[in-house]
C-alpha cells in the first residue's frame, strides 16, 4: 500500500478557502528548489492571491445515477440496501457512462483553478532531478536503478565495477509510449549472466515475466504469464528461478488484465528452466484444500534449500516449510517428468506467528520472528532438532526490531525502529552481541544493499528535508563509518529553511500517537495556515519521514504545513500498535486521526476550514471514515483508492486477505464492527443531526484507477453516487455547497509503476 500525497496539490489549492491562498514573503521549503520570491509572483500572477474557483459559488449539476432498491441483503437478521451494486461491473455500459460524466465533472471543477497549469510547471521543474537506488552485486557486475529527473520509469543499469562506466541494461521507456508498462520485480542470477524480470501493465498487479542476457540484451523467448504476489528466486546452477503464479483465466482472449474483479485464488509456486515454454515448468507446490493460501519461494545463500512461505491474509503470520534442493537424486528437472510436488519439509506449520530466514550455515538457520516477541526478536534453530530453538537478539523494551540482514561473514546488520525514526547496529550473527552503532540522522533508512559474502554494504537514507543519500559502509575496518556514495539533490533546495517537530498527541482513550510537522520556520501559530494531514493506519505498514516533491509544493507555495500521524493500526510500535488498530479497535484508528486534527487546530497551525486530510488504500478509508464522523472538522479530503465497502470487500480480487484487519460480514460478530464504520453505510446529513450548529461535509475527492485490481474501483464509485445522492441530488436546495467529486485515471492502477507524468 503506497503514498498518495502526489496529487494533493491542484486539489488542495482548488478546495481551501479563497482568503487563505496566498503567497508567502520569503519562499523555500523542505524538498523544493529555493525560487525567489519576486520570481515565484511574477510567473503566477501580479497578485500575491493564488487563484479562485468561481464555479463552486454555484450548486454543482451532479449526474443521476440509477438507485436499484430492489437490491438488498440479509446480514445475520440486519437488512442492508445496496441500490449501486451495479457499479461493481466494469464491463457494463452504464458503468462507463456513469464514469465519463463524473470525470466530466471533475474536470468543470478543477479547470477553475486559475493556477493549476503554473502548480503543474512547478512540480514538473522539481522533479527534474537525478534519482538513483543503491547498487547490488551479481556475478562480477554491479546493477542499479536510476531516473534522470523526467523519466517515466526507472532505467536499470550494469557496470562492470562501481566506478566503472554504467550502461543502460533495461529500459522501461520504451516498451510503450506513455509510460505504463513499468518493471514491477527482477533478479539477476547468481553468475550475473541472466536478469529475470516482472513488467506490469497500467498499474496492474498481474505480470508477465521476461528474461534478458546481461553481455548482449538479447531478451531471450521465455514468456511467463498471469503471475502475481511474486518474486523470482534463482537457483544457484543459474539453470532457472522460482516464481508464484495464479492459474489462467478460462477465457485469456480479450481480457483487460487488471479490470477484473473475481477473487484470487489458488495460487501456486512453479519453477522454470531456462528456454522451455511455460507450459512445461515444474509445479513445486499448491494447496487447492486452502485457495486462499499464498506462496513465496526464496533460495538460501548457500545455494542448497528452498524455503517456502505460506500466508493466509495479511496477518503477520505464516508458515515456513524447506526442501533441501542439493540432494534432490536427479535435480529438479526430474519432477517435470513426475508431475510429483517437491519434497517440502514442514519447519513452521500453524499460523501463530511470522518468520523469515536471514543466514543459515548448513542445517542451522537464523530467523527474524515476532514469536512471543510483538517488537520481534532473532532465533536459530537445527533443521535436525526442529523443537528446540535458541533465542540469539532478545526482544527489545521499547524499539522494534524492523530487519536484519546477514553481512560480512557473520555479522549481521540490524535496523531498528525507535519512535518512528531508525536505529542502525551491527551485531554478532552467532551471539547477537552489539559491535558498533551506525550513526545516520534523524529519518529512514528505506534501502540496504547486503550480502553475507560481501563486506560492504550501501544504505539509503532519507527524511522529510532529505532528498536521499546512499551511504557506502566498509564492514571490515575496525570501526565502520559511513562514506556517502551518491547524494540526491534537488537544486537549490535549503534545509535550513524549514522545522520538522515531532509531537504525541493524546487520543480518544488517553494512548499517547506520535505526528511529525513540517513546517517553514518561525511560523505563526494564529490558525492561518493551511494543513494537510496525512494518515495510513492498518496492516502494520509504517510511515517513516520521507522526502517529497508534491508536499514541497504545498508547503512552500501555499505556506502549508504538512503533517504525518502515526496512528494504531501501523507498525510503529510493534505488533500490539498494529493489533490496537484492527479488527474490533478499527474505531482507535478513527480516533487517533480526529485527535490529531483536533491537535493542530487547538495549538494554532491551522482550523477547521483549512485543514485538508489525505490517505490512499487503507488511508483511503481511514479519510472516508474520519469526514462521515468528523465532517464539520475538516475543510477537503482527499481519499485515493480507498476500501469503501466494508461489507463486501472480501468478495473482489485479493480482499479475502484483508480479513485479518478488518474482519468479516459473512461472521454476525465481525458484521457488526464493520457496519458502524463502513464508508458507504455511514453517510449521514449533518445539517439534520445537530441543528443548531449547522455543518456540511468538506470538499471531498475520491480518486481511483481503472486497472486497481488491489482495492477495485467500486469501492470508489459506490461511495461517490452514495455521497452525491445523500447530500446533493436528493434535495432541492441543499445545504451541501461544498463539491463532492471523484477523479477515475485511466491506465493506472493501485499506485505501485506509475510513471512520473502521473505523478506530476
Amino acid at each position: 500500500m503506497f503514498s498518495y500525497a502526489r496529487h494533493a496539490q491542484a486539489i488542495f489549492l482548488a478546495f481551501i478557502p479563497r482568503n487563505t491562498r496566498r503567497l508567502s514573503k520569503t519562499c523555500g521549503i523542505k524538498q523544493c528548489s529555493s525560487f525567489e520570491a519576486s520570481t515565484f509572483s511574477r510567473s503566477l500572477s501580479p497578485k500575491p492571491i493564488m487563484g479562485s474557483l468561481p464555479a463552486l459559488d454555484e450548486p454543482l449539476q451532479y449526474p443521476l445515477a440509477r438507485r436499484d432498491e430492489s437490491v438488498i441483503d440479509d446480514y445475520h437478521g440486519v437488512l442492508v440496501s445496496d441500490p449501486y451494486r451495479w457499479l461493481e461491473d466494469p464491463d457494463a455500459d452504464e458503468v462507463k457512462d456513469f464514469i465519463e460524466k463524473q470525470v466530466k465533472l471533475t474536470e468543470s471543477v478543477l479547470s477553475k483553478c486559475d493556477t493549476r497549469e503554473k502548480l503543474h510547471e512547478k512540480v514538473t521543474t522539481l522533479f527534474d532531478h537525478p534519482r538513483y537506488t543503491t547498487p547490488f552485486k551479481r556475478g562480477n557486475k554491479y546493477f542499479y536503478f536510476h531516473n534522470t529527473g523526467l523519466q517515466a520509469q526507472n532505467v536499470l543499469y550494469v557496470q562492470e565495477s562501481l566506478d566503472g562506466e554504467a550502461e543502460i541494461l533495461l529500459d522501461p521507456n520504451g516498451l510503450s509510449e506513455d509510460g505504463t508498462v513499468s518493471l514491477n520485480t527482477c533478479a539477476v542470477s547468481e553468475d550475473g549472466i541472466y536478469l529475470a524480470y516482472g513488467l506490469s501493465s497500467s498499474g496492474s498487479d498481474w505480470v508477465t515475466i521476461k528474461v534478458l542476457r546481461v553481455d548482449n540484451k538479447i531478451v531471450e523467448s521465455d514468456t511467463l504469464l498471469w503471475v502475481k504476489f511474486s518474486g523470482i528466486s534463482w537457483t544457484h546452477d543459474n539453470k532457472g528461478f522460482f516464481y508464484s503464479r495464479y492459474p489462467a483465466p478460462k477465457e485469456e482472449e480479450g481480457i483487460d488484465a487488471g479490470t477484473e474483479t473475481n477473487a484470487n485464488l489458488n495460487h501456486e509456486l512453479y519453477y522454470h528452466l531456462l528456454g522451455t515454454d511455460q507450459a512445461e515448468d515444474i509445479l513445486c507446490w499448491r494447496d487447492p484444500e486452502n485457495p486462499k493460501y499464498m506462496f513465496g519461494a526464496e533460495v538460501t545463500d548457500d545455494g542448497k534449500y528452498i524455503l517456502l512461505y505460506i500466508d493466509e491474509s495479511c496477518e503477520v503470520v505464516n508458515k515456513v516449510y524447506y526442501c533441501n534442493i542439493s540432494t534432490l537424486p536427479k535435480g529438479l528437472e526430474s519432477f517435470r517428468e513426475t508431475n510429483n510436488l517437491l519434497p517440502f519439509v514442514k519447519l513452521i506449520d500453524k499460523f501463530e506467528a511470522r518468520y523469515h530466514a536471514i543466514a543459515n550455515d548448513d542445517t542451522e538457520f537464523t530467523f527474524l520472528t515476532n514469536k512471543d516477541s510483538p517488537k520481534y526478536k532473532l532465533v536459530r534453530v537445527d533443521l535436525n532438532e526442529p523443537t528446540a530453538w535458541t533465542e540469539i537478539l532478545k526482544e527489545s523494551d521499547k524499539d522494534v526490531l524492523e530487519s536484519a540482514i546477514a553481512v560480512n561473514g557473520n555479522q549481521v546488520l540490524v535496523s531498528y525502529l525507535r519512535d518512528v525514526k531508525y536505529v542502525l547496529q551491527i551485531r554478532d550473527l552467532k551471539t547477537g552481541s552489539l559491535l558498533h552503532t551506525v550513526p545516520i540522522d534523524i529519518g529512514s533508512v528505506d534501502e540496504i544493499s547486503a550480502r553475507r559474502e560481501e563486506s560492504t554494504v550501501f544504505i539509503r537514507f532519507t527524511s522529510f528535508l532529505t532528498p536521499g543519500i546512499i551511504y557506502q559502509c566498509n564492514l571490515e575496518t575496525k570501526f565502520p563509518e559511513l562514506k556517502v556514495f551518491r547524494e540526491i539533490v534537488v537544486p537549490k533546495f535549503d534545509r535550513t529553511e524549514f522545522n520538522v517537530n515531532q509531537v504525541f498527541v493524546t487520543s480518544k482513550d488517553g494512548t499517547k500517537i506520535p505526528m511529525f510537522i513540517v513546517a517553514k520556520k518561525n511560523i505563526s501559530l494564529d490558525g492561518s495556515h493551511p494543513c494537510l494531514l496525512y494518515g495510513y493506519g492498518g496492516f502494520n505498514v509504517n510511515l517513516t519521514p520521507s522526502f517529497s516533491v508534491s508536499r514541497i509544493v504545498l508547503t512552500r507555495h501555499l505556506g502549508a504545513v504538512f503533517c504525518v500521524a502515526n496512528i494504531r493500526g501501523g507498525g510503529e510500535y510493534g505488533e500490539e500498535w498494529h493489533k490496537a488498530g484492527s479488527l474490533a479497535k478499527k474505531q482507535n484508528c478513527f480516533d487517533d486521526f480526529i485527535s490529531a486534527a483536533e491537535y493542530l487546530v487547538s495549538f494554532g497551525y491551522t482550523q477547521p476550514s483549512k485543514l485538508c486530510i489525505e490517505g490512499g488504500s487503507n488511508g483511503g478509508l481511514l479519510v472516508a471514515a474520519c469526514i462521515n464522523q468528523r465532517p464539520d472538522l475538516f475543510g477537503c479530503a482527499l481519499a485515493h483508492v480507498g476500501v469503501m465497502d466494508m461489507l463486501r470487500f472480501h468478495k473482489f480480487t485479493i480482499g479475502h486477505a484483508w480479513t485479518s484487519d478488518y474482519g468479516c460480514s459473512d461472521k454476525e460478530e465481525e458484521f457488526h464492527w464493520l457496519i458502524k464504520y463502513s464508508p458507504l453505510h455511514n453517510v449521514r446529513r449533518p445539517w439534520e443531526l445537530s441543528a443548531d450548529k449547522p455543518s456540511q461535509y468538506p470538499s471531498t475527492m475520491l480518486l481511483t484507477a481503472d486497472h486497481d485490481d488491489r482495492v477495485v474501483p467500486l469501492h470508489t464509485l459506490k461511495l461517490l453516487s452514495t455521497m452525491q445522492y445523500v447530500l446533493c441530488t436528493s434535495l432541492e436546495k441543499s445545504p451541501q455547497t461544498n463539491p463532492i467529486i471523484g477523479r477515475i485515471e485511466c491506465k493506472a492502477g493501485h499506485g505501485a509503476g506509475r510513471p512520473t507524468q502521473k505523478m506530476v
